[in-house]
């Protein structure tokens, strides 16, 4: 197994603030408790900038994407200023439980195991799909024509997860398994595929797709082990007021909008929060 640094760009922790969200949170009273907030005022969210369309760096050097747009009104609609921090994915557990950011708003995955140490609230349907070169020229029609290929994915993730029970799910069928290669963001994985160091790379359904759409790779799979994806919080109280904001932003219609906007599925169900206590 390999793991691939990030470059230095991505290692060190950055901070952005949007300024409309600070000026809105100076004329309103938020609606979180100074005391359950890491700053006074602020929503600060973690955000592993690597997975276009969803939460990326903009050719101006700005975070775009519809979970950047979701966290700034969520924090919007509190009163707060919202500020991200730009982190690798592994650090982002371990970073919320000790009291660096508010809120995980990078697309988690859920899962039982998770809720039972932190609060999580599902807000959108995923799954994971397998990209290849665009001159990749092996028929791939389903899971077992990936028998023996070097996949690359983002470590300590859902996908990673998944992808080491692929390889054992091809194991146990008495076919080739994976070789598979762990990268700190999945923009490193992207990388290696480009330079021909995989032969595949498996991330999430949305991702793929837009890198398909782009010609960048093909997307050979697609809709492998879905499940909902989730914003994390420590704070109970503060994982209630964003659950309260997601079911007014869906009774008013906000949130379809956005999730139309970028062509992804919302989850089915009423985004109560889920985790230790509930």
């Amino acid at each position: 197994m390999f793991r691939f640094s990030m470059s230095r760009g991505l290692l060190a922790v950055s901070l952005l603030s949007l300024t409309a969200s600070a000026a809105l949170a100076q004329s309103c009273t938020p609606k979180v408790a100074a005391g359950d907030l890491i700053t006074p005022g602020k929503l600060v969210m973690s955000t592993n900038p690597t997975l276009p369309p969803l939460q990326f760096v903009d050719s101006s050097g700005d975070l775009k994407g519809m979970r950047i747009e979701l966290g700034t009104e969520i924090a919007k609609r509190l009163c707060l200023e919202a500020e991200y921090i730009r982190i690798e994915f592994s650090a982002m557990v371990p970073g919320l439980q000790s009291g660096r950011w508010d809120m995980i708003d990078t697309g988690i995955f859920f899962t039982e195991e998770r809720a039972k140490i932190m609060q999580m609230i599902p807000y959108e349907d995923q799954a994971i799909s397998v990209s290849v070169a665009p001159g990749y020229d092996k028929k791939i029609i389903g899971k077992d024509d990936l028998a023996g290929m070097t996949i690359g994915v983002e470590i300590g993730g859902f996908e990673e997860t998944k992808t080491r029970l692929l390889d054992k799910e091809l194991r146990d069928a008495g076919k080739l398994g994976l070789t598979i290669q762990t990268f700190d963001n999945f923009a490193l994985a992207y990388q290696a595929l480009r330079a021909g160091q995989v032969q595949g790379v498996v991330s999430i359904d949305a991702v793929a797709k837009d890198y398909d759409a782009r010609g960048d790779f093909k997307r050979a799979l697609s809709g492998l082990y879905p499940a909902p994806v989730a914003l994390a919080f420590k704070s109970s109280k503060l994982a209630d007021a964003v659950s309260a904001t997601l079911k007014e932003m869906k009774a008013d219609g906000s949130l379809k909008t956005l999730f139309d906007k970028y062509g992804l599925p919302m989850v089915a169900g009423d985004y109560s929060v889920k985790g230790p206590g509930r």
